[in-house]
């Protein structure tokens, strides 16, 4: 079984490189936003316990491994993000620190697949450019990106949420189609996405009893159960981001213009980014998603599975540390629920 934090390490992200606007649902909350370098430091609101304090004076002397890029302004940009602090330098680029160390195992893993899958998907997606070693009492590797524009593609922000749920899906279809040879099976370096669902199953029922009270944990259970049924993959792996949300979905003049943060990226059973139609998507707009994908009714199921699994665990963790993560949690619960009284 693998522990919580394992189970949703990679679940939910606000943009790591982008200039981002939070949409929450329910209550006003201050959107991600540059601070004062001289003033900031990122160990305010801390969401795990084992989590490092960075600030910009230390990225400025983590920056004085790459001398060409010494002289640059560091800005640190305050988000909701669970993995990376985040440290914009100067317009075009941004430095990721991992908070933790499960965090920190998934750096070389960008690095070594975005260049390959890049150039074959129909969205932007980010460049890497460098990365770091420990150094100045920061203990893990960090990372140097390119800075991607956008806002947080929340469907309330989209001019067409149906044409974004055919984008997305044509997305996803395109990474499924990449040669895997070289691509990483699921593991701690990808927060296990793409694994057998099956293998979240102690973990996710007790995340569920640990909601009674919270949501309706018969239906869940009811809902998990029916996931459970479903066939496993049995077909070769695929490509997936494994965290398809809107927080790591950007959109430039009301339609989806990249797709960032791939922590999770790896092979495995595609059903892990078919979460997506619960994660981000409504009853409205999952159509057009899944007309865009070659889906069995197995892998549909599998997929709404994931959706719930990850939603229960991640609420009650994220709910009094980071409530923007948590309502997304809340959503996808919501969501799945939803569609299963609806059938």
């Amino acid at each position: 079984m693998h522990s919580p934090q394992s189970l949703l390490l990679c679940s939910f992200r606000t943009p790591a490189q982008a200039n981002v606007r939070e949409v929450r649902q329910r209550e006003p909350q201050l959107a991600p936003t540059e601070v004062s370098a001289e003033t900031a430091r990122m160990d305010e609101g801390k969401m795990h316990a084992d989590e490092v304090v960075t600030s910009a004076s230390l990225v400025g002397q983590l920056m004085e491994q790459f001398p060409q890029w010494a002289h640059l302004p560091i800005t640190p940009v305050l988000s909701a993000g669970t993995d990376n602090a985040l440290y914009r330098l100067g317009s075009d680029m941004v430095a990721r620190l991992p908070r933790i160390e499960d965090a920190a195992s998934k750096v070389q893993n960008e690095h070594r697949c975005l260049p390959k899958l890049a150039p074959q998907l129909p969205l932007s997606i980010p460049t890497p450019l460098e990365v770091g070693v420990p150094a100045h009492g920061y203990p893990w590797a960090w990372s140097v990106y390119r800075w991607i524009e956008g806002e947080n593609a929340t469907l309330d922000s989209l001019t067409d949420p149906r044409e974004a749920a055919a984008d997305l899906g044509r997305f996803v279809a395109a990474l499924q189609r990449i040669d895997t040879t070289g691509g990483p099976a699921p593991g701690e370096h990808n927060s296990w996405r793409g694994e057998s669902l099956t293998l979240r199953d102690e973990g996710t029922r007790d995340a569920i009893d640990s909601l009674r009270g919270v949501i309706d944990t018969d239906a869940a259970t009811d809902a998990w159960e029916e996931a459970m049924l479903a066939p496993a993959w049995k077909g070769s792996p695929v490509w997936l981001h494994g965290d398809l949300q809107a927080g790591n979905l950007l959109a430039t003049d009301g339609r989806l213009s990249a797709v960032i943060d791939f922590g999770c990226v790896g092979v495995g059973d595609p059903a892990c980014d078919v979460m997506a139609a619960w994660m981000y998507l409504t009853s409205g707009t999952r159509g057009a998603f899944r007309e865009q994908l070659s889906l069995d009714e197995a892998t549909w199921a599998r997929g709404r599975g994931w959706a719930l699994s990850v939603g229960v665990v991640a609420l009650p963790y994220y709910e009094t540390t980071n409530p923007f993560l948590a309502d997304i949690a809340r959503r996808a619960i919501d969501e799945v629920l939803s569609d299963g009284r609806a059938t």
